[in-house]
């Protein structure tokens, strides 16, 4: 990442704090693993894959909260811009709209601007990702028998988030020269969903002639 890129991206602008793997924790090594693999310039597709001897749960726990970091990240470097009135509804265009729906307030799909979408859905996995029960961090304690639905919805979500900043926010990315680390978190991301199966393919539809252009 450039030095002026780095700095739009420091900028305090997390949406939300990042969640970080304790030291000493087998999955603080997997992560180490994964960012090295990143590091080293291997080919993204490679990088995705199951490494010999590990367990799949544990490999997908370790990156749905990166690309829960790194996605929030993303919407932080360009929220300023995603207002109720930009963005009256949270959407890809003029032929996808999100609704928001959960087991609390939202009980059926709601339609929300985004910004508002976006803080519901950032709040909703924080609480997942920081429950024991689901993403359990210490060995012996197994993952829940819906842990890889969990997920599921998890990274469905997480992918309209891309949608919407690729199609609503692009001009901005480009104008802070994001646009080539966000595609780089953009094919990290479909690589992995796709090779464990882990977002309907209808769900990727909306992006799907950007990603058979920078997807190969």
């Amino acid at each position: 990442m450039s030095t002026a890129l780095k700095q739009v991206f420091n900028k305090d602008k997390t949406f939300r704090p990042k969640r970080k793997f304790e030291p000493g924790t087998q999955r603080f090594e997997l992560h180490k693993k994964a960012q090295a693999s990143l590091s080293s310039g291997v080919d993204l597709k490679g990088a995705v894959q199951l490494p010999n001897g590990e367990d799949l749960n544990d490999w997908i726990a370790v990156h749905v909260v990166d690309f829960f970091n790194r996605i929030n990240l993303i919407y932080g470097t360009i929220c300023e811009f995603c207002t109720d009135r930009s963005c009256p509804i949270m959407s890809g265009g003029q032929k996808y709209e999100y609704r928001w729906q959960d087991d609390n307030k939202y009980k059926r799909p709601t339609a929300l601007p985004a910004p508002q979408y976006m803080s519901l859905l950032m709040d909703w996995i924080e609480v997942q990702i920081n429950n024991e029960e689901i993403f359990p961090t210490s060995i012996g304690i197994p993952f829940p028998k819906n842990f890889l639905q969990i997920c599921k919805k998890i990274l469905c979500r997480l992918f309209r988030v891309f949608v919407h900043v690729y199609i609503h926010h692009f001009d901005r990315l480009g104008t802070m020269g994001a646009e080539a680390h966000v595609n780089t978190c953009y094919k990290h991301f479909y690589y992995f969903v796709t090779e464990f199966n882990l977002v309907d393919r209808k769900e990727l539809e909306p992006l799907k002639e950007m990603t058979s252009r920078i997807c190969h």
